[in-house]
C-alpha cells in the first residue's frame, strides 16, 4: 500500500495519463505508475469511478473473502454500458460520453464534471477527489459544487426534512440510520461502494459544497445521470431488488403490546372479526418465543407458547399469521453459550473472549453473545433452524440487529468496526430471509425488522418507527417512509401509533385521519394496547376505521401490483414529491404529499379540522376521487375533508383497479382478484395491478382495453364504454 502521504501528492499534483479504453472501460495511470483511475461505463447513464494502488483493481488479486463483501454490495458486478473516450478540446483531460451524458476528468488536483446534454448536473469543488493524511484509516473525499437551490435526497431514514441539506450522517452509527444513496434533483446520484465507514456531510450549506468521504483501500464510487427515477432503477438494478411478498403480508397487522397476555391478544382478533374489522396477521412482543435450547443447538418456544401446535390450530381457525421475535445469539451463563465460546461461534473481543451485550427487551434482560454469521457453519446452522419453525406454521420472524458492535469485537474472518457493523444486519436479514422464503421460485416473503445497511432494498420489507401518538408523530411515520423510498427502499410500513409511549395525545380525529394515510400506503399494524384500539375511541370511529379497511382491501391488488413493478423499476410504494416530479420546485415543499404507486397522488390530513391544503403537480390533469371533478395541475386547492374520505387524486391517463371487499386474505379469489376499474380520462397507461395482464392500446382517439371481463367500469365524464367480447373500447361520449 502506498504511504498515506504518497498517494495524497500524486492526487493532487500528479499528471494523469491514458493507459488504454475497451467498448465499457478506460484505464488510466498517475506518473509514476503507483496509483491508477478506471472508469466504467457500467450502466447506461451510470460511471463507475476507481481509483488506488494496481493490486486492487485486479480481480485476479481479489481474495475470496473480498469477493464475498462485494456480492453483499453489488447483485450485478460487470459493466454493460458502452462509453467512448477521448482527449478534451484544451488538452487538459479526457471525456468519456455514454449518449447524451459525459464525464470529463482532469487531473492536479483529480477533479470530475459530469454534464447530461450541454448541462453540467455535476461538478467536484476545486480540491476534486483527494486523499487525508490525517486519518488513521485511508479517508477519500469527494467533494461537489451544490446551487442554492439545489435539494440532495436519499442518505436513509430521516423524519425532519426529507432534502437532507444542514445535516451530517455516519453510515455505521445505529442513530443515523444511514443508506448509501444520495441524488439531486439536478439530475446526478451517486452511491459510495463500500462496507467501511461512509461519512456523509450535507451541512455545508453556506459553502454551497457537500462532502463524502469514505474508509477504504480504494475509492469505488458510482455516478448516476438521469431523473430521479431513472437513478433509483439504475441504483436498484446495481445493488438488488426485492421479491414479491406474497399476498397475506399486504393486510392488515396487529402489533402485540408488551406485557399482553396471548389470550388478551387473540380476544382482540376475535372482536375485530366480530365487528367486520378486517386483519390478517399479527406479532408477538419481545422477548422472543422462539430460541436456541441451554445445552443443545436446537430451537424450543418459550413458556408464553406450551402448546404451540394449540396455538397454531387458533390462528388457522381465525384466519391470522403469527410473527414472533427473535435474536441471532445465545444467552449468557448457558450450557450452549460455553461451548460455542470455546469453539469459536460467537463473536469475540481482542481477547478471543465472546463479547457479551447488554440484555435487551428481546432477551427478557439477560446478557447475550452474537453468533457470528461470518462463520459458514453458523449460518447454516441458523438458517436451518429458523427454516425449522417456519415449516412448522409461524409466518415470518421479526428481528432487530442493527448492533452498536465496539471496534474490538472481531469475526471469524477478520471483520471488526465499521465493517462489522455494516456487515453484521446484512448478514442477519439474508439468513432469515432465506429460512422464510425458502426453496420458493420467485422467492416470495417478508421479514420484519428496522435495520438499515447497503442492500437493505433487496428485501420486501422495512418496519417504521416507533412515533409519538400526537399529530407530530403520525408526520414522522410518514416523513420516515418517503426518505427510505427516496433511498431506494420499496416498502416501508406503518405503526399506527404506538405502545411504548402514552395515548394522551391520540384523539378519535387523529386516529382515523392517521389510518387513513396508513390504507394508502405499503401496510401497517394497529397497536394491541387497549387505548389504542379501534374499541377505545367509541362506535362512530368504529364504523370510521371499518370504512377504512373496506378501502384498504379493496386496494390490495394496486399495492401488490406497486410492490411487483419495484422489481422491475426499484420505484418505491410511496414517492416524494421530488421523486415523482423532479421538473416542478413547487411540487417538492409539499413534503407531507406523496404519489402512491404511478395512479394516485395522496395529501394526508396531518392537522386537526375539515380543511386540507393540496397542491396538483404541473404537468397533469387530476381528478378527485371523492367528486369525480377534473383538476388542472400547477393549482394548489383547499380541499373540505370530511372523517370519511382523503384528499386523492387520479393521475390523467391511468386507471385504478379495485378487489372486493374482505376481512382477511383468505377470502380472495385469485383468479377473480379485481372488482371494479376506476378511469382517470381516456386511459394512456397499462394499469399496476397484482398477477393480472390488462393492456390499453391507443388507436385514433380511442382506447383499446383487454382483460376487463366481468369487471365493473366507471369511466370519466365525457367517456363511454363499448364491449366488443374481451375486448373493451374507450371513446369521447357523442
Amino acid at each position: 500500500m502506498l504511504p498515506k502521504s504518497e498517494l495524497a501528492s500524486q492526487l493532487q499534483s500528479a499528471r494523469l495519463d491514458f493507459v488504454s479504453a475497451s467498448v465499457s472501460c478506460a484505464d488510466f495511470v498517475f506518473e509514476g505508475e503507483a496509483m491508477r483511475l478506471r472508469i466504467e461505463a457500467h450502466a447506461p447513464g451510470v460511471f463507475r469511478v476507481r481509483c488506488g494502488e494496481p493490486q486492487h483493481l485486479d480481480p485476479d488479486k481479489i481474495s475470496l473473502r473480498a469477493q464475498q463483501h462485494a456480492d453483499t454490495l453489488l447483485a450485478r458486478h460487470e459493466a454493460v454500458g458502452e462509453l467512448a473516450c477521448s482527449t478534451l478540446a484544451n488538452g487538459e483531460g479526457w471525456q468519456l460520453i455514454q449518449g447524451d451524458v459525459r464525464l470529463e476528468i482532469s487531473a492536479m488536483p483529480l477533479c470530475l464534471r459530469v454534464y447530461r446534454g450541454e448541462r453540467c448536473v455535476m461538478r467536484s469543488v476545486s480540491e476534486g477527489v483527494r486523499c487525508d493524511e490525517a486519518q488513521a484509516l485511508r479517508a477519500w473525499h469527494l467533494d461537489l459544487e451544490l446551487a442554492d437551490d439545489e435539494g440532495v435526497y436519499g442518505l436513509g431514514e430521516s423524519s425532519n426534512s426529507l432534502d437532507r441539506r444542514g445535516e451530517q450522517r455516519v453510515s455505521d452509527v445505529p442513530k443515523d440510520r444511514v443508506l448509501p444513496l444520495l441524488w439531486s434533483t439536478e439530475g446526478w446520484g451517486v452511491y459510495f461502494n463500500t462496507l467501511g465507514r461512509t461519512a456523509h456531510d450535507v451541512a455545508c450549506s453556506e459553502a454551497g459544497q457537500y462532502r463524502g468521504t469514505m474508509h477504504a483501500v480504494l475509492f469505488d464510487v458510482f455516478i448516476f445521470v438521469g431523473e430521479p427515477v431513472e437513478i433509483l432503477n439504475q441504483y436498484t438494478a446495481l445493488t438488488g431488488r426485492a421479491g414479491q411478498p406474497g399476498l397475506w403480508p399486504m393486510g392488515v397487522w396487529l402489533d402485540q403490546a408488551p406485557g399482553q397476555s396471548l389470550t388478551t391478544t387473540l380476544q382482540q382478533i376475535r372482536n375485530m372479526r366480530e365487528q367486520a374489522l378486517g386483519m390478517d396477521a399479527f406479532t408477538l412482543a419481545a422477548p422472543a418465543a422462539v430460541g436456541f435450547q441451554n445445552d443443545k443447538p436446537a430451537f424450543e418456544w418459550s413458556e408464553r407458547l406450551p402448546e404451540w401446535r394449540g396455538f397454531m390450530s387458533e390462528c388457522e381457525a381465525l384466519n391470522v399469521r403469527c410473527a414472533v421475535q427473535c435474536f441471532p445469539g445465545v444467552v449468557q451463563g448457558t450450557g450452549l453459550f460455553e461451548e460455542w465460546e470455546d469453539r469459536g461461534w460467537l463473536l469475540c473481543n481482542d481477547q478471543s473472549e465472546a463479547y457479551v451485550f447488554p440484555g435487551q427487551a428481546v432477551t427478557d434482560g439477560r446478557g447475550f453473545a452474537l453468533l457470528d454469521l461470518t462463520h459458514k457453519d453458523v449460518y447454516r446452522l441458523w438458517v436451518e433452524r429458523q427454516t425449522q419453525v417456519i415449516e412448522d406454521g409461524l409466518g415470518t420472524m421479526v428481528c432487530q440487529a442493527q448492533f452498536d458492535i465496539p471496534d474490538e469485537v472481531v469475526a471469524r474472518a477478520g471483520e471488526s468496526g465499521a465493517v462489522l457493523r455494516t456487515l453484521y444486519p446484512a448478514l442477519v436479514r439474508r439468513a432469515l430471509f432465506d429460512a422464510v422464503a425458502g426453496d420458493k421460485t420467485p422467492q416470495e416473503g417478508v421479514l420484519l425488522s428496522r435495520d438499515v445497511f447497503p442492500g437493505v432494498q433487496r428485501y420486501a420489507w422495512q418496519q417504521g418507527p416507533e412515533p409519538s401518538n400526537d399529530w407530530a408523530g403520525m408526520a414522522m411515520s410518514l416523513k420516515a417512509a418517503l426518505a427510505m423510498g427516496n433511498s431506494g427502499v420499496t416498502a416501508q410500513t406503518h405503526l399506527l401509533g404506538s405502545a411504548q409511549h402514552p395515548a394522551s395525545g391520540m384523539s378519535a380525529e387523529l386516529y382515523v385521519r392517521w389510518l387513513a394515510m396508513c390504507v394508502f400506503s405499503a401496510n401497517f399494524s394497529f397497536q394491541g394496547r387497549a387505548d389504542l384500539m379501534p374499541d377505545a375511541f367509541g362506535p362512530a370511529t368504529r364504523e370510521l376505521v371499518a370504512h377504512w379497511l373496506r378501502w384498504r382491501y379493496r386496494l390490495l391488488p394496486y399495492v401488490s401490483g406497486i410492490i411487483e413493478d419495484a422489481v422491475r423499476t426499484g420505484l418505491p410504494v410511496q414517492r416524494s414529491m421530488a421523486l415523482a416530479f423532479p421538473d416542478d420546485p413547487e411540487a417538492h415543499v409539499w413534503e407531507s404529499q406523496y404519489l402512491f404507486g404511478p395512479a394516485l397522488l395522496v395529501a394526508p390530513v396531518m392537522q386537526p379540522g375539515g380543511h386540507s391544503e393540496v397542491y396538483l403537480p404541473a404537468g397533469d390533469a387530476w381528478w378527485d376521487l371523492s367528486t369525480g371533478w377534473r383538476y388542472e395541475g400547477g393549482t394548489r386547492w383547499s380541499v373540505p375533508t370530511g372523517l370519511d374520505s382523503l384528499p386523492v387524486f387520479g393521475r390523467e391517463g391511468h386507471m385504478l383497479c379495485l378487489g372486493p371487499v374482505g376481512q382477511h386474505t383468505g377470502e380472495f379469489n385469485s383468479a377473480r382478484i379485481l372488482d371494479e376499474v376506476w378511469m382517470f380520462g381516456m386511459p394512456e397507461h397499462s394499469p399496476v395491478v397484482m398477477r393480472n395482464k390488462i393492456r390499453v392500446m391507443q388507436m385514433q382517439g380511442s382506447s383499446y382495453i383487454k382483460g376487463l371481463e366481468g369487471l365493473r367500469i366507471l369511466p370519466s365524464e365525457g367517456l363511454e364504454v363499448k364491449r366488443r367480447g374481451a375486448e373493451v373500447r374507450i371513446s369521447r361520449a357523442r
